[in-house]
């Protein structure tokens, strides 16, 4: 029995023994290891123009666009244009059988010549008082007579004739010579597109940012590579039921003619532009209602800034105040140091590769 208490207090103090040493090595370690300066990644505070967008789609139309008929029964004596012509503002397009016409405006104009030589020769046949006045009041309707039948056949004969009402780029020829054609047959299609408009709709909620003049940044698929700069030339007037959008305008120079009518277009409308202060969004730290920095000061020592923070793009963010232009601010690293602390700062993140040499 003694033999067995004895035992057991042997075993126990080496137990003891055992815990003792290992728990006075571990703090001797602990003491013995340095505190390691912890790093963390920055960028400066820098001055950058920032903008709000509305991102839309639109369509493209033409400024001015038209499809040409004619306004009388003929047929077609020649044709003046081909497919996809650009023409200036009054260019003979089409030519209808005239013949009828043309005759009888010269004999419409002979009419009037001989009614304007009589109303003469009576005129002084009044003054001499050899007539009575009442015979030039008669010679004076005839000859107002005269000219209106000449200004119909002169119309008559204007008819036959198609012109470009503008400038501008034709579309596919719909007739031939010898086509009988009729009032409201279609010969082709004009399109001013030196200019272009292009309607998009903006969610009801933007229409107090929306005005004349406001900027606009548009693309197309066949143009990847291209931006397309316009500015909002209206608003309409009345905002869809439905979609509660309201339908904006903008014109976009179109000197190459590269956009056509119908082309669907990727868009943004810049409803406001400054120059003020940006950080990265990631180095703003959230706290309920509340924005903070991480400012590294000139002796590496952190420093928490409340700011206030504005406008915000993808991935960056505007700051109203709180901070200045140039300070440094901590991007990556936050969790591992608190205010006070001594940091080491680097410019980017660094990533090895293990197995490199």
């Amino acid at each position: 029995m003694k033999k067995t208490i004895i035992a057991g207090v042997v075993l126990a103090l080496g137990v003891a023994g055992s815990i003792y040493y290992k728990e006075t090595g571990n703090s001797q370690g602990a003491r013995s290891k340095p505190r390691t300066t912890p790093s963390v990644v920055v960028t400066q505070v820098a001055t950058e123009s920032m903008r709000r967008e509305v991102e839309a789609l639109g369509t493209v139309k033409a400024r001015e666009s038209v499809v040409l008929s004619v306004k009388v029964t003929e047929k077609v004596e020649a044709v003046h244009f081909d497919d996809g012509q650009r023409v200036e503002a009054g260019t003979l397009l089409l030519t209808l059988r005239d013949g009828e016409q043309q005759a009888k405006l010269s004999a419409a104009r002979a009419n009037l010549l001989e009614q304007q030589r009589e109303f003469n020769r009576i005129k002084d046949l009044v003054q001499a008082q050899t007539i009575a006045s009442s015979e030039l009041d008669r010679l004076s309707t005839s000859v107002d007579v005269a000219k209106a039948t000449l200004a119909q056949y002169q119309a008559e004969l204007d008819a036959r004739y198609l012109r470009a009402p503008f400038a501008g780029v034709l579309g596919f020829r719909q007739v031939s010579p010898g086509t009988l054609v009729t009032p409201g047959t279609e010969v082709t299609t004009l399109d001013d597109i030196q200019v272009v408009k292009l309607d998009f709709p903006v969610p009801e909620r933007f229409l107090a940012r929306l005005a004349p003049g406001r900027r606009v940044l548009a693309s197309a698929a066949a143009f990847p590579d291209r931006v397309f700069t316009g500015t909002v030339a209206s608003v309409d007037s009345r905002v869809d039921p439905v979609t509660r959008s309201v339908v904006v305008r903008a014109n976009i120079d179109n000197p190459d003619l590269a956009l056509r009518p119908g082309m669907l277009m990727t868009l943004k409308l810049i409803t406001e532009q400054r120059d003020t202060l940006v950080v990265p969004e990631e180095a703003i730290i959230p706290l309920q209602q509340r924005h903070y920095l991480f400012v590294v000061s000139a002796d590496n020592r952190i420093e928490q800034r409340q700011v206030e923070v504005g406008l915000r793009t993808r991935g960056k963010a505007e700051i109203l105040s709180g901070v200045e232009a140039g300070e440094t601010v901590v991007t990556r690293g936050m969790m591992k140091v608190r205010p006070g602390q001594q940091v080491t700062t680097r410019g980017g993140e660094r990533f090895s590769v293990q197995g490199a040499e």
